[in-house]
């Protein structure tokens, strides 16, 4: 008998190890493909882009999110103002198109990696991204030139803070 309860007691430890070894391994892949999703910036998510009809530079930006992952839609529109202020974009964050990742704004030429490591961690009571003005070298921009620039995350009231800064990239 003793012999018996030994076997059945070795056999369920031997079910329980094994079961939680294979939610470890399976939870170490998930993150692991967590990891690379990120750094691919492979991310499915859907991004809405707000553009002037004309603008050349809003239509590489679009091209650069859709080369990572990201599934864009354009409108284009003439009232990109009124987009704007739908949005609470501030004045001194505005750029040349507008986009939005749900209610997450992303005003200009911000990087997609940006946007994902954002949508990752997002700031507390801020609800958008900007890179303000149209820096040469962002996304979108590349002439040649290489500009510092800062990516700005910022709230309702017109608060801000740097998010990310880009120098020497």
């Amino acid at each position: 008998m003793k012999t018996m309860k030994l076997a059945l007691y070795t056999g369920i430890a031997a079910v329980v190890i094994g079961a939680g070894t294979t939610l470890a391994i399976q939870t170490n892949e998930s993150d692991q493909s967590s990891v690379a999703q990120a750094e691919s910036g492979k991310t499915g998510q859907a991004i809405t882009i707000y553009k002037s009809p004309n603008c050349g530079c809003c239509q590489d930006w679009a091209e650069h999110l859709a080369a990572n992952g990201f599934e864009t839609r354009i409108v284009e529109t003439n009232n990109l103002n009124e987009i704007k202020q739908k949005y609470d974009v501030p004045r001194d964050m505005a750029s040349c198109h507008t986009a939005l990742i749900g209610n997450l704004v992303i005003e200009g030429h911000v990087p997609a990696n940006d946007i994902v490591a954002y949508l990752e961690d997002p700031q507390f009571n801020t609800i958008g991204l900007s890179v303000p003005g149209m820096p040469h070298g962002t996304p979108g921009m590349e002439t040649g030139r290489k500009d510092d620039y800062q990516v700005i995350a910022f709230n309702a009231n017109g608060k801000q803070g740097v998010f990310r800064e880009h120098k020497d990239y």
